[in-house]
């Protein structure tokens, strides 16, 4: 695909997901596009930094583990998209509140890797203080979310 075509679907994905009503967050387009062997790196030197490794470590270690630390599904409001060749930059911010009140509106820069259409890739760099000051250290054990 072209960096226009990658830039168009990862603004897509992001307007489906960034509804401000959560019932109306769409993960589908995410989830298709989402080839089964990408990884996800949490950069840093912090408890969330590591590599989920698979669509499935990604949507249930990861993502799942964020859904039990929110109070609502996950927002995130991308402001900027910078493509060239295979590669989407995103920046974003979160719009997110946990279960005990606390604001979790981090600041992201999300490095996508796309081929043929699927997302291999993401690096994401955030606030790291931020991100265990309101969700907590990740969990040594995966944490999964119930179904």
């Amino acid at each position: 695909m072209s960096a226009a075509a990658n830039k168009k679907l990862m603004q897509d994905i992001f307007a489906a997901a960034a509804n401000p009503d959560p019932a109306a967050r769409d993960r589908a387009l995410f989830t298709a596009s989402l080839a089964e062997d990408a990884e996800w790196v949490v950069t840093g030197q912090y408890s969330w930094s590591r590599t989920f490794s698979g669509k499935q470590s990604i949507l249930s270690d990861l993502h799942g583990y964020v859904r039990t630390r929110l109070r609502d599904r996950t927002r995130t409001v991308a402001h900027r998209f910078i493509a060239e060749g295979d590669v989407v930059v995103v920046e974003a911010k979160g719009d997110n509140v946990t279960p005990e009140g606390v604001r979790y509106d981090n600041d992201y820069c999300l490095v996508f890797r796309l081929e043929n259409g699927k997302i291999k890739q993401i690096r994401e760099y955030c606030d790291s203080i931020l991100t265990e000051r309101a969700l907590g250290p990740f969990p040594h054990a995966p944490v999964r979310a119930a179904s």
